[in-house]
């Protein structure tokens, strides 16, 4: 078991990998659905892609959903762009709730040089409590960080939106990337209070590469560790492209049975 425990009854592979299917049955774990990332799969053939999503999650024991996040952002200065991205989150908490979900991982939406904090942290706050007064009462948001350059505008909108059923995802790969200004591991304590998912992938601390957990200069063992310390009730995703690699480390390091 590794130090603080094991992530088998927490665990999900994103549907990214082309072997998420097998890894997640031979495992015992969930599926992070990434279908709807690319948001013009809810417009064209809507059907046909909820179907492949079934298949997908048949005989699995539960799931996350990922919204779209390409050109949406909460904090958008126009107004028509705004209620794009909130007209995309409610068509994913639909969607979630169609595959059988409430847990929903959505982007931050933070655009360095184009919006600034402040003014990303006071604009999210208004989105997210006027969008959460019509969602349901038992869904669950989870503000995931990409080109945040420190956990400080996240938890800040967390803490200013005050509704338990917002949270965040902290995805380590995009810390570690050289838009964060902060190191993967000293995410973890300032997100704590609000921290119920975290994206694991790996990479050389300079591009986005998805590349498996025990490839890279993450101190992987290390936030996988201090996660399961400071926030026992946290899940995970994979995310890499193909997940074997990554798999099989979690069963050597001692974190799946």
């Amino acid at each position: 078991m590794g130090k603080h425990g094991e992530l088998n009854g927490k665990l999900f592979i994103s549907t990214t990998a082309d072997d998420c299917r097998e890894a997640a049955l031979r495992c015992g774990v969930g599926l992070e659905i990434a279908e709807f990332c690319w948001a013009q799969r809810i417009d064209l053939d809507l059907e046909k892609n909820v179907a492949r999503c079934r298949e997908l999650m048949e005989g699995l024991p539960r799931f996350i959903f990922h919204a779209p996040f390409a050109e949406l952002a909460p904090c958008a200065i126009d107004p028509r762009a705004r209620e794009l991205a909130a007209s995309r989150y409610r068509q994913s908490v639909r969607l979630a709730e169609r595959l059988g979900t409430k847990r929903i991982v959505i982007h931050g939406g933070f655009i360095p040089e184009v919006y600034f904090p402040e003014y990303y942290v006071s604009e999210s706050i208004h989105f997210w409590k006027r969008f959460l007064r019509d969602a349901p009462d038992d869904i669950e948001i989870m503000l995931e960080n990409v080109m945040e350059p420190s956990p400080d505008t996240l938890v800040r909108i967390a803490d200013g939106v005050g509704d338990p059923r917002l949270g965040l995802c902290l995805d380590v790969g995009h810390a570690n990337c050289s838009v964060s200004q902060t190191p993967p591991l000293e995410w973890i304590e300032p997100m704590r209070p609000h921290l119920r998912h975290v994206h694991i992938h790996n990479n050389e601390g300079d591009r986005d590469l998805h590349s498996p957990l025990g490839s890279g200069t993450i101190p992987m063992e290390q936030v996988l560790d201090t996660v399961l310390e400071a926030c026992p009730r946290a899940s995970f995703t994979v995310e890499n492209i193909h997940c074997r690699e990554s798999m099989d480390w979690l069963a050597d390091k001692g974190y799946l049975k």
